[in-house]
Formats: structure tokens, C-alpha cells, sequence
């Protein structure tokens, strides 16, 4: 069966086993290895990508199903500015251990920041609660989330400040 899906927003047309899960057409059919595979059950959250703008665990999705919609991995976080927030939050508050849960986490956190920019602990914790992690408890997610949030709250202020000083200096 022949589909055609927009991945990180690069359009992609192939054809496939209608059976083929998402998480092995990115994987294996597109080379997007960042998607992890962990448990093929959807408890461990390893896989989240978004389809259509919405989390979703790419190990009970078809690929089939992403027929003419939006893929967006966590190779498509990263842009030509640089690394996203929630990137250089699981960095500076080593919020990875291991790495293998880490794509999914960071997926469900750029959903989080993008839909409630002042995420508390406990919406932080609510969100990933789909999602695993067997290396820490949790403390260094949190925080990177945070840190994600702050770090965007800071640079749309300053982004902000910036545009007013600008307009204010046009001559009338």
C-alpha cells in the first residue's frame, strides 16, 4: 500500500505492509532513529511521536494511519537556531540517563510547553505519567521541563522587549 506522510516536514511517499507500525516506518523505512522502540504495548513511552500536532505512541499507531498527515520525531525538535528549549533543558539539568526514554519524554514535554508555558510539577509529572523511565525518579525530567519553560518565558520577554524598542525608535 502506497502512503504519503510528512515527517519533520519533509513529505515522504512509499509503499509499505499495511500491518507496518509508525515507529518501525520511521525507524527502519525513513532512518529516523530517534523514535526508540521499547515494549510494543504503549507502557513504556519511549516511542512518542506527534501525529497531527498530538502526542501519540508510535508503537500502536499504523503507519498506514499517518496517510497524508503530519509526523513530527524528536529529529525534528532541533532547528536551524539550534537545539529546542526542552533539548538543552534535558542538558543543563541532565534530565537523561541512560537516553532511551528520553526522545519520548522530550515529545510530550514540547506538547506540554506548547499548550501551558508555566507547567507546574505536578502538570509536568501528569503529562509524562504515560512514559517510563528505569534510571531516575523522575527529579531531572521535572526539572529539565522547568527549565525548558523558564528558559522560553525569558527569551519571548526579552523577544518582546526588544520588538516594542524597535518600534518606538521609527521615525513617525
Amino acid at each position: 500500500m502506497e502512503i504519503s506522510v510528512t515527517v519533520n516536514g519533509r513529505e515522504y511517499r512509499r509503499d509499505i505492509e499495511p500491518r507496518l507500525l509508525l515507529v518501525h516506518f520511521l525507524r527502519d523505512t525513513l532512518g529516523l532513529t530517534g523514535t526508540h522502540w521499547g515494549c510494543d504495548t504503549s507502557n513504556c513511552g519511549t516511542c512518542v511521536v506527534w501525529l497531527d500536532e498530538v502526542p501519540v505512541k508510535s508503537c500502536t499507531v499504523l503507519a498506514v494511519m499517518a496517510d497524508g498527515h503530519r509526523v513530527r520525531t524528536v529529529e525534528g525538535l532541533a532547528d536551524s537556531d539550534g537545539l529546542d528549549a526542552v533539548q538543552q533543558g534535558f542538558i543543563q539539568c541532565h534530565g537523561l540517563q541512560c537516553g532511551f526514554c528520553t526522545p519520548g519524554m522530550m515529545m510530550t514535554a514540547r506538547w506540554l510547553i506548547d499548550h501551558n508555558p508555566d507547567p507546574s510539577e505536578e502538570d509536568i509529572r501528569e503529562a509524562i505519567s504515560g512514559q517510563i523511565c528505569r534510571c531516575t525518579g523522575y527529579e531531572n525530567i521535572v526539572r529539565s521541563v522547568r527549565w525548558a519553560a523558564e528558559h522560553e518565558a525569558a527569551r519571548a520577554e526579552v523577544s518582546s522587549e526588544t520588538s516594542e524598542t524597535s518600534e518606538s525608535e521609527v521615525p513617525a
